[in-house]
């Protein structure tokens, strides 16, 4: 089953809507790093990462990854080796999203696997689904409420795709 962005506003999952936010700058096709906009296409899903000191595990067929404190996401257009891909950032001295952080954001996020097999520099990172309170335009992820973030999680699998455009 497939997770489709029906508008900049709302995601569908079967008989379910949830409210949304996307990309400042809405949504690309030729996505380039730092534009604020949401990749068109289909991607898979990768695995569920959450915040253990903040939840208990959350009901879900994905794999469960606990964050933490030296997690990052290189979104680094100079680091051919690590672009688009987890790191520990205290091992790795480049530029990156933290995945532990102070805010709640975080605190649940699925990789949307967007340029990610064989990342091209500066095509764009660490696009995620993640949570959000406010609705307010993202970077590039896609933002849900956490109610909604937790009944979705309760939905899908490895094999759910989704679908923006």
């Amino acid at each position: 089953m497939t997770i489709i962005l029906k508008n900049k506003a709302t995601l569908i999952f079967d008989d379910f809507i949830f409210k949304c936010s996307i990309g400042k700058r809405g949504l690309a096709k030729n996505k380039v790093e730092g534009d604020k906009k949401t990749p068109i296409g289909l991607f898979s899903l990768g695995n569920l990462y959450y915040r253990k000191d903040r939840h208990t595990k959350p009901s879900t067929k994905l794999k469960c990854i606990p964050i933490k404190k030296d997690m990052g996401w290189c979104d680094d257009i100079k680091s051919a080796k690590n672009y688009n891909k987890i790191i520990n950032i205290k091992k790795n001295k480049v530029h990156s999203e933290k995945l532990y952080r102070k805010d709640y954001k975080y605190d649940f996020l699925i990789p949307i696997n967007y340029n990610s097999r064989k990342p091209l520099i500066g095509k764009g990172s660490a696009i995620f689904i993640h949570l959000t309170k406010e609705f307010k335009p993202t970077l590039g992820c896609v933002a849900l409420g956490k109610k909604d973030f937790l009944i979705l999680l309760k939905l899908i699998n490895k094999n759910t795709k989704i679908k923006l455009n």
